[in-house]
């Protein structure tokens, strides 16, 4: 028998529940991160009491979701999900059921769960119950559905892009029933929030393996969710710096930069535009003048609908813009560059420029990634000369002119752009004396 190392906490509670007459077992993920060796993020508990019955033997509880069966034992300042095995009933919205029986099987609660992988249950006295083959899909690698697919995937739609993120996160293929029956269900996205739908792609993305987005396309998922980007997949480069299409390269590019939720939004993004902006010259070679600009829209609109935060909303949009900036290797170009693209994002640029170029043509890889160390050299000596790059380190400030004589107003800031754009061409004369008497 596999023994799992519980918590102090869940064996507890486990201990309590049984020492009252009811079943009780670690579920769902925890179990599954424990058989792979993983550190569970949480540890979730199911058992046969009622939430009453649960919180009659714990003195400290918070009715989480009693109404679905969940209540929540704090111990130690620590939170653990308790919840009652059940039935679901019928879904009428592709999210919730219309109602919730309470059950005394334990097989019966794991029968609902989505995955087999996350059908497993375990206790120190029972060890694990796996009904459903979930370690023999481990070590199979696959992600299943538990029972029918498509009435898994009926009961929540959410679970068919849940189906992809496993996938990448542990480097699995998806079983080809749960994977047919994606195709069939994609459409009941439309009735999912933005939000948890978000969410999922945000842990795909940043997964260990987010060229599995491109699942998120084959499976038709993307033709719900993601319009753009199966334009984009669907849209040739034919040019000799490419060797991917457009929708293949932005895939391929996530592979090349760090794990960050706003630079792999950003490569995933950034090439969208593309085919908008498509042209074939006399040679048969494809071009795609203007591509960055219309990759800005595009992703302003994804970002909005799938109701991004702010912050990533404009880190993605600003850096999918800029993506393509041409920047000379010289100080000066390397300032103004600094200075359109924002100081916090001027090393992230070229992260993205960098991911950009390792996805295209090898042929021309280190010609473009030897520019790019130029340019962080050259970067790196504007910081040593703590060189003026933007109105913040500007030596002339707002109260400076107002002492000056200036009345208050938007001469002011005309004024101090004046001068920073003489400033970012002669960063020498960055002085408060004597750009007052240069410039008034």
């Amino acid at each position: 028998m596999q023994k799992i190392i519980l918590p102090e906490p869940v064996k507890r509670i486990i201990g309590t529940l049984s020492q009252a007459g009811y079943e009780a077992y670690a579920v769902g993920g925890c179990v599954r991160d424990s058989i792979l060796g993983r550190q569970p993020n949480d540890w979730d508990i199911t058992t046969s009491a009622t939430p009453l019955e649960v919180k009659e033997l714990f003195r400290r509880t918070v009715d989480t979701g009693i109404q679905h069966g969940t209540v929540t034992i704090l111990i130690d300042n620590e939170g653990f999900e308790v919840t009652t095995y059940r039935i679901d009933g019928e879904y009428e919205d592709s999210r919730h059921p219309k109602d919730v029986k309470f059950t005394a099987s334990l097989a019966e609660d794991l029968a609902r769960r989505d995955f087999t992988i996350n059908a497993m249950a375990y206790n120190d006295e029972m060890g694990i119950v796996d009904l459903y083959d979930g370690i023999g899909d481990i070590q199979k690698k696959v992600i299943r559905a538990v029972g029918n697919p498509l009435k898994r995937f009926e009961e929540d739609a959410l679970r068919i892009l849940r189906a992809v993120r496993f996938a990448a996160q542990l480097g699995y293929s998806i079983d080809e029933d749960t994977r047919k029956a994606i195709g069939v269900i994609a459409p009941n996205l439309e009735k999912i929030s933005a939000e948890r739908i978000q969410t999922e792609l945000v842990k795909l993305v940043t997964s260990e393996n987010p060229d599995f987005f491109r699942m998120v396309y084959e499976t038709g998922i993307t033709a719900i969710i993601m319009p753009e980007f199966d334009r984009a997949y669907k849209c040739q480069q034919n040019h000799p710096h490419h060797v991917f299409g457009v929708g293949e390269h932005c895939v391929q590019s996530m592979l090349y930069i760090k794990n960050d939720k706003a630079l792999r939004l950003t490569m995933l993004l950034h090439d969208m535009g593309k085919p908008e902006c498509k042209s074939t010259d006399d040679n048969g070679i494809n071009h795609f003048y203007g591509h960055a600009v219309k990759s800005r829209e595009i992703a302003r609109e994804i970002m909005a609908r799938l109701k991004f935060d702010n912050d990533t909303r404009d880190k993605v949009v600003k850096l999918t813009g800029f993506h393509d900036i041409k920047i000379e290797l010289t100080e000066k170009s390397v300032r103004r560059a600094v200075n359109k693209v924002g100081e916090d994002l001027f090393l992230p640029l070229l992260e993205v420029k960098k991911a950009d170029s390792l996805a295209q043509n090898p042929e021309f890889q280190q010609e473009k990634l030897k520019i790019l160390d130029e340019l962080l050299k050259i970067y790196q000596v504007i910081v040593d000369k703590n060189q003026c790059v933007s109105l913040k380190s500007l030596a002339v400030k707002g109260s400076d002119l107002i002492n000056a004589g200036m009345k208050p107003g938007k001469e002011i800031g005309e004024k101090l752009n004046e001068m920073l754009d003489y400033v970012l061409d002669n960063p020498e004369d960055n002085n408060k004396e004597f750009l007052l008497k240069t410039f008034l």
